[in-house]
Formats: C-alpha cells, sequence, structure tokens
C-alpha cells in the first residue's frame, strides 16, 4: 500500500511538473555527435553453418578466415578485435574495453571488460574550482583514460573456449599492419573532422601528411608500431600488454599530457581484472531476450521500454517502407515508444552503476508490476522530461546525473559451426577516444562515462560518480535472443552509438519480434527514439509530417543524424542470416555465402 502511494505521488508530479509539455518549436538539424560518413545499402547475406558481422570488411574477412579454419566464435572475434583497432581506430581497440556475452549451446556467460578508474582517481577528477570541466576539456587528453580492459577479457574466454592456437589469431591484423590497408571514406571523413586528433604527436603522425593534411580516401597506411605489440601479445599472452614496457609506455603518456595530465599508473594497468556476471533476462512475446547486467545500463531499459509496449498492439503500428532508406512511421509508435524510452532512462541515469559500488536495484526495475504502474504515466501528450519512479527494494527515489557517454564503440556479431554465438559491443568511448596514441593504439576516454559531478544540486551522492577502481555506467547493450519455447537461439545483435544504443536495439527487437521483418529491414528502419530530453528523430530518414504530428502532441522534436552501427545475425530455416547498418562499413560473411535481394 505504502509503494502504491507512493507512485501515485510520482504520478503526481510527473503530470505537474516533470511532465509540462514542451515549446512546439521545430528544433534545427543538428550533426551527429559521431561523425556520419554516409548510406550505402545493403541486402544482407546468408550463410550455411557460420557467419562474422563487424564494423568493416576488412575485420569481417579476419572473422571469416578464422571460422574458415576451424575456430570457434571466442576465436573469431579476438581476429575481428584485432583488426578494428588497425582499421577502426575511431572506435574501438586494444586500449578500451569491452562486454562479451557469450553461448556455448549449453550456457550463457557475461564477460565484463570494461575499464576501470585510477586507484589514485578522487569524485573531483573532473571539477575544475568546484564545477565540472567543459566535455572537449575533460574527454582529451589523459584524465580521461581508464585502465584498458579488452585484451585480459579476451584472453579469458580464449582459455575457456578457444578452438585454435592463441598466436594464430593475430596473424590477419599483424599481416595488414605490416602490408597497409586502404584508408577508408568513413576512417578518412573521421580523421578530417577531428580537430583535437593532430595535437598529439604520435597520432598526427599516423594519420596526416608531413604537411598536416590528412591521408585521403586509398592511402595505403601501414602501422608498424601496432603490430610489433600485436606480435608480443600473440608469443607472450595478454600479460605482454598489461605489465612492462607496453603498460609503462601507457601510463606516460596519460601523465605526461602538457595540458590535461591523467592518473593511470602501470600499477592501475597491471591490478586490472575482467569481471564474470550473470547475464541478465526477460522475456518479450515468445523470445527470450539476454543482455548484460550492471554497469551496463542497456538491458535494464530495453526491457522496460519493451515492457512498458507489450500490452499495446504494435503489429497494427506496422511501418510501411518507401524505399530501400526510408520508412513511413506511424506517429502513434513514435509517441508510445519516445514516452516508454524517457521513463527507462530516467531510472537508468537515477540508478545504476558499478554493483560493486552502488545497490542497484535490478530486479525491481525490471519488475512486471513495476513496469505497468510506469507504462500508465504514457498518455496522449508528451510528458516532456520524466522523473525516476521508485522501483520495489528501493526506499526513496535516487536522484539522477547524466554522464557524457560518446558513441565512438564498435559491435561485433558471430556464430560458428559447433553452436557458439556472441554478442561483443567493444569502445574506446569518444571518437578517438582521448586523442592519445601510444605505439599505433589509441587510448581510450572512458572515465568520462561517469558523471563528472558526484553530487546532484540537493547533495545527493550521484550513483555514478568517479570513484577509484569504478567501472564506469555503460549504456552498451550487447544481446543474444532465444526462443522461449525451444530455448533455441534465434538472434544475437548490438550497436555503437553511446547512450543511443539502448534505443537502436530496442528498434531491431521490435522490427523483427513484433513485425516480422528480417534482420537487414530492421536496421534501415529510421532510428527515433528519446533519451529524456527532445523526442529525436534520424534527420533525412522520417517525413516532416511525423514531426508535426508529434509536435501537436506536445514532443519537442529535433532532427538528429543518429548513426546507428547495428551488426545482428539471426537463425533462418536454411541456416543463418545477418545485416549491417548502412550508416557505417560493417559486412557479414558466412560459408556458402549468398546476397540476398
Amino acid at each position: 500500500m505504502t509503494r502504491a502511494l507512493g507512485r501515485l505521488a510520482i504520478c503526481g508530479l510527473l503530470a505537474g511538473l516533470a511532465c509540462a509539455a514542451p515549446p512546439r518549436v521545430r528544433a534545427p538539424l543538428e550533426g551527429p555527435p559521431e561523425g556520419a560518413s554516409g548510406w550505402t545499402d545493403k541486402p544482407g547475406w546468408s550463410g550455411a553453418t557460420w557467419m562474422a558481422a563487424a564494423a568493416n570488411p576488412l575485420a569481417t574477412d579476419a572473422g571469416a578466415e578464422i571460422l574458415n579454419a576451424g575456430g570457434s566464435a571466442i576465436d573469431a572475434a579476438i581476429a575481428v578485435q584485432m583488426v578494428l583497432t588497425l582499421v577502426e581506430p575511431q572506435s574501438s581497440g586494444i586500449g578500451g574495453g569491452a562486454f562479451l556475452l557469450y553461448w556455448d549451446g549449453r550456457s550463457l556467460v557475461a564477460l565484463d571488460g570494461r575499464e576501470t578508474a585510477p586507484a589514485a582517481a578522487t569524485e573531483a577528477l573532473f571539477l575544475r574550482d568546484g564545477v565540472p570541466m567543459p566535455t572537449a576539456e575533460a574527454i582529451v587528453g589523459g584524465r580521461s583514460v581508464g585502465a584498458p580492459g579488452v585484451l585480459r577479457m579476451l584472453a579469458q574466454a580464449h582459455r575457456r573456449y578457444g578452438l585454435l592456437p592463441w598466436a594464430r589469431l593475430f596473424a590477419p591484423a599483424i599481416r595488414l599492419a605490416d602490408d597497409g590497408f586502404a584508408i577508408s571514406p568513413r576512417l578518412a571523413r573521421l580523421v578530417s573532422a577531428n580537430k583535437a586528433l593532430p595535437s598529439d604527436p604520435d597520432a598526427r603522425g599516423h594519420f596526416f601528411t608531413a604537411d598536416g593534411r590528412p591521408k585521403p580516401v586509398g592511402t595505403l597506411l601501414r602501422n608498424p608500431a601496432l603490430a610489433e605489440v600485436l606480435r608480443r601479445v600473440a608469443s607472450e599472452g595478454a600479460e605482454a600488454f598489461y605489465t612492462g614496457d607496453i603498460a609503462a609506455a601507457i601510463a606516460e603518456k596519460v601523465r605526461t599530457h602538457r595540458t590535461n595530465p591523467g592518473l593511470l599508473t602501470a600499477a592501475d594497468i597491471a591490478a586490472y581484472q575482467p569481471v564474470e556476471r550473470e547475464p541478465l533476462c526477460f522475456d518479450y512475446h515468445d523470445a527470450r531476450i539476454c543482455g548484460f547486467p550492471p554497469p551496463s545500463s542497456g538491458t535494464i531499459a530495453v526491457a522496460q521500454i519493451l515492457g512498458a509496449l507489450q500490452s499495446r498492439d504494435l503489429k497494427t503500428m506496422k511501418p510501411a517502407r518507401v524505399d530501400a532508406g526510408h520508412w513511413r512511421l506511424s506517429p502513434d509508435l513514435v509517441h508510445v515508444y519516445a514516452e516508454a524510452a524517457r521513463l527507462a532512462f530516467a531510472d537508468r541515469d537515477a540508478y545504476v552503476g558499478d554493483p560493486a559500488f552502488v545497490d542497484v536495484p535490478v530486479a525491481g526495475l525490471i519488475d512486471a508490476g513495476y513496469i505497468r504502474e510506469r507504462a500508465a504515466l504514457v498518455g496522449d501528450r508528451s510528458m516532456g522530461r520524466a522523473l525516476p519512479g521508485l522501483p520495489p527494494g528501493r526506499a526513496r527515489t535516487a536522484s539522477a546525473a547524466i554522464s557524457l557517454e560518446r558513441p565512438s564503440t564498435s559491435h561485433i556479431s558471430i556464430v560458428d559451426r559447433f553452436g557458439n554465438a556472441l554478442s561483443m559491443t567493444t569502445t574506446i568511448e569518444d571518437e578517438f577516444g582521448s586523442r592519445q596514441m601510444v605505439r599505433g593504439f589509441m587510448l581510450n576516454n572512458q572515465l568520462t562515462d561517469f558523471s563528472l559531478a558526484a553530487l546532484t544540486p540537493d547533495g545527493t551522492p550521484v550513483a555514478n560518480r568517479v570513484q577509484p577502481g569504478k567501472r564506469p555506467r555503460s549504456s552498451m547493450t550487447p544481446l543474444l535472443v532465444f526462443d522461449r519455447g525451444t530455448g533455441r537461439l534465434r538472434m544475437t545483435l548490438g550497436s555503437p552509438g553511446g547512450s543511443d544504443i539502448i534505443n537502436y536495439v530496442g528498434k531491431v527487437l521490435i522490427g523483427t519480434l513484433d513485425w516480422g521483418l528480417d534482420v537487414q529491414a530492421a536496421i534501415t528502419l529510421p532510428n527515433v527514439g528519446s533519451r529524456n530530453g527532445p523526442t529525436e528523430l534520424e534527420a533525412g530518414r522520417v517525413d516532416t509530417a511525423l514531426g508535426a504530428a508529434l509536435e501537436a502532441r506536445g514532443h519537442a522534436v529535433r532532427y538528429v543524424a543518429k548513426t546507428s552501427g547495428v551488426q545482428a545475425i539471426e537463425r533462418t530455416p536454411t541456416g543463418w542470416f545477418a545485416g549491417a547498418d548502412p550508416r557505417r562499413e560493417g559486412t557479414a560473411r558466412g560459408d556458402a555465402v549468398t546476397s540476398r535481394q
């Protein structure tokens, strides 16, 4: 009874203050937080027994090479990640972290390779005279760099699930680093647009010509420094990265930055350990959807959004395809989705953090009764901005604080011939991370995924504040989808995109599970939603009538270039079918591949 009264009080507050209708003004077009690089229609790819999907064709080829040689899904993922370090340095690499969800045909495991804050970090890390630093100043330099986690996490996974020798998995990346690869249009565009990248001498020497111009598309780019690091790790194991001269070089770079030095030490790097976590699963229609628990907020938020929509007949809101890249979306659909997302993001910002430091009410946040009560707040008009709720197990509402969480990330989906599958989202956080290059790879800026302020204006500690050894909250949402009746794997998917990842994967799940679209078609659907602010519509992919209809319901509409990068693989009667996002350079390959029109 007390909990019900508390909920009524929250609803009243939402209806009165927090949900006041925003001004009905059409927001101007915005540039994407990570640069867009055009749209390329993709048909999807089929395979008989194995499939690899990654964000760059060269990385996809590396995964296919390993799978074709009899490697497991984890073997292929290691090869893919090493190549991505080389060819997609703006998004991920061995200087960053990752979440890995792995299915061995019998059981599911979640391996957390998220970066950690230095032992010397304090809640005041990003404060200057008591005020949070400007975003760009916080990101660029050594202050934002956390202890990298991806290599130790992959080494742990390989010990358990690898079939091919560790050293064999590095061969494709070493070969490409030695011989060179042609700079892709996306990499060339992002290098050219990044104003902070030339400030680092190593990055300037790698990505720019002697006269300071960005190297153009098609330039053969070699990386002998990275080739040497990869040779060391291939022959000596991941410890070659975490101890000795490589770790010392990372720490030296971080601590001696000219304008923004950081606190990371070689001891912090040596002490890093991945964490095995219990996967978080929920039901939606006839599917069992499994993903990552905290410090990821992604699975909780997706569960809340889909749970709030499950009672609605979304089939009647199925969009109509206009052409390969455009769909006509129902205003009813976007309205209810955006409102459900507001509620989920309000809870995310208030409650989720590293579970080693924060008591996250996970069970309460995905409790069916709690989600129904939250869903009842969705009315005919936009609530504008939602407040966090009071989930079971929490005596009082938390205070929200928002982290930067930039969207430079990558996603890998793989299934192998042995019945194993993985979904792995990997990141260095912002575009080119901290803009610091060490021995051919970029260092992350993951610490700016923490809230820059430790306290809210009312003095309440923020769940996602900086603390020594802590892992920052993430929105990375690698997912594996199973059939509820048979337990059989149906799909693996995920996306880059910062906090927008939640809306990107939610869209694909609705497209496939509610509307029966294949994964490639579902990926091409326009990206829409809310992160508890404006209702965001993908610029150039929706008609203006949709925005006008939403404004009439009280939405503050903003048109944004939503550069998702979904990779997904689904089971078919004859094998597997994969899709890759037309907004980025991703592809897929399988055995006996046939292109599907």
